[in-house]
């Protein structure tokens, strides 16, 4: 009878897990930060790489050059469900954030938390520059931090409830959540092995003499296996990927302490006092003792990014386990009690519980405009002048640009098409039906503009030798006429009989890419564009 009372019980615990009434105000949190996305997530213009997903989302796959198939796959269905608007397109993103906030919460309070700390994790997540900005862009970032979260909620329910029936089966849901992340980005099997170190280095080793650990990793590997043998039969275009980034050194390469600086300022820097807690807490408080394993893990992911000089925002989907670990362990200290039992207990500092709510709520209001288009672009560059740090460049070619690279790719896109259409107006109806004229994009922020935006102008979609589009081929264009952009006059004349200049695209002054040239070619000299297309591939 005992033993049917603690199921009954577990069972109505896991039916609330996400709907306590302990979880009240993180859920209105969660709204209210869906909803300020929604109203400022069309502020400024598409994002470069939110063309290159809804473009692989109109040839479905299992795999792309630069990404899983997960993100362009949703992508097509948020177009056929919302639409093409900006606030369409960026709801999935602003959805996954606002969820983040309950699923720290509930990290906290499966770390031992009550009310306060549940709500100290739910504002340092709703503040976080890196989470405001993943609600705020569609792309890879988005879901990465929920799936990897999700994962360590079933690691610690796992742990936490060893002993009883279901426990180790949670394992089995740690994989499968690890399988969907795998077909979302790669990274988070970075986390699975910081996971799998720890719990080798810690007593919860003993796992690993449980099946169910071993069928978790058996689902992982059968949900990424579609896109692993789209690898193989590519001949693993993401690694050559890779390695042709590293080798041009496209990335900035930080020293240690300015990339350790980086990551606290990605998470705000008012809150490093309260995940540097969570971390060190992890790894030597008799409280989270069971949980040591996420310390380690921790631990590992971030030198191994350091070590292969990750960007600076690779490592941000581990902070909110971090981060409900510092608020479980603060809470307890201003309420005066101690992990040891035997230790007498500290007056209260209940009164710390307001102070600490409102300095993080005001040091997420000033970085705010960082990741979100709160500002026009001329306020938001004045803003900058007043910030006591410069804001951080990832790529050596983001250096050129007025603002920064997540705000100055969703501008000068309008004008590129434009032009495009300029010179598209120019050719003969002839050029346009019987010789099928193309467009000729050097990258995928250019092509995915005019596959998106030219449809207005009647452009047909394009082709380029960058990313996934190598792999979409020449479509049919015999390259005889051709519409070529950002190329070199000299350079088209050896490939073409005549070369036309149509003009340059109108200037933007936020823009990173403007002031593209547009050239009309006709007479190939190279023979078809199918002969000529393995020497356009452009994969960095």
């Amino acid at each position: 009878m005992a033993g049917a009372d603690l199921k009954a019980f577990e069972f109505r615990r896991d039916e609330k897990v996400f709907f306590s009434p302990s979880l009240a105000v993180v859920w209105g949190i969660a709204l209210a930060k869906l909803l300020f996305h929604i109203y400022f997530n069309n502020r400024y213009g598409y994002f470069r790489d939110e063309f290159d997903y809804i473009a692989c989302g109109r040839h479905l796959a299992w795999g792309y050059v630069d990404q899983p198939p997960l993100i362009p796959f949703l992508s097509r269905i948020s177009l056929a469900v919302l639409g093409d608007s900006l606030r369409a397109i960026r709801f999935i993103p602003a959805l996954a954030s606002s969820l983040l906030i309950v699923q720290s919460a509930v990290l906290a309070r499966e770390l031992g938390g009550r009310r306060f700390a549940l709500l100290l994790t739910a504002i340092c997540i709703l503040i976080a520059p890196q989470y405001l900005s993943n609600a705020s862009l569609l792309g890879t970032n988005c879901l990465e931090p929920n799936l990897w979260m999700g994962c360590a909620y079933f690691a610690i329910l796992a742990v936490k409830r060893d002993g009883t029936k279901n426990a180790p089966r949670y394992w089995l849901w740690f994989g499968v959540v690890a399988g969907i992340g795998m077909e979302e980005k790669y990274s988070i099997a970075l986390f699975g092995f910081g996971i799998v170190v720890g719990l080798l280095l810690t007593a919860q080793r003993r796992v690993f003499l449980n099946r169910w650990i071993w069928l978790g990793g058996l689902a992982a590997f059968l949900i990424f296996l579609p896109n692993l043998l789209w690898n193989i039969h590519y001949h693993w275009p993401f690694l050559e990927l890779m390695h042709n980034i590293r080798a041009e050194g496209r990335d900035v390469i930080l020293p240690l302490p300015q990339y350790f600086l980086q990551q606290t300022l990605l998470i705000d820097p008012i809150t490093a006092p309260i995940w540097l807690t969570g971390f060190f807490a992890l790894l030597v408080s008799a409280r989270l003792k069971p949980y040591r394993f996420l310390g380690w893990c921790y631990l590992i992911c971030f030198t191994v990014m350091f070590v292969l000089h990750g960007k600076n925002y690779y490592l941000a989907p581990i902070y909110p386990m971090l981060l409900a670990a510092g608020a479980v362990v603060i809470e307890s200290a201003v309420d005066g009690k101690q992990d040891d039992v035997s230790q007498p207990k500290h007056h209260s500092l209940a009164w710390l519980k307001p102070v600490i709510i409102v300095l993080l709520l005001a040091g997420g209001i000033h970085l705010l405009p960082i990741t979100v288009p709160v500002f026009s672009p001329e306020h938001f560059l004045a803003y900058t002048r007043t910030l006591p740090f410069k804001l951080p460049v990832m790529e050596h070619s983001h250096a050129r640009a007025a603002l920064p690279q997540w705000y100055a790719d969703q501008f000068g896109w309008d004008e590129i098409v434009a032009e495009t259409a300029v010179a598209w107006n120019q050719l003969t109806p002839l050029e346009r039906e019987d010789e099928r004229c193309g467009i000729f994009a050097q990258d995928y922020g250019q092509a995915g503009a005019i596959d998106f935006l030219g449809s207005k102008y009647g452009l047909p979609l394009s082709l380029s030798g960058h990313q996934t589009w190598f792999l979409w081929g020449p479509r049919g264009y015999s390259g005889n006429c051709m519409i070529v952009l950002d190329d070199r006059r000299s350079r088209l004349e050896r490939l073409w009989t005549n070369v036309q200049y149509v003009g340059t695209s109108a200037d933007n002054p936020y823009a990173l890419e403007k002031e593209i040239p547009v050239f009309i070619c006709r007479g190939a000299k190279f023979g078809t564009m199918a002969e000529l297309w393995p020497q356009l591939k452009h994969w960095r």
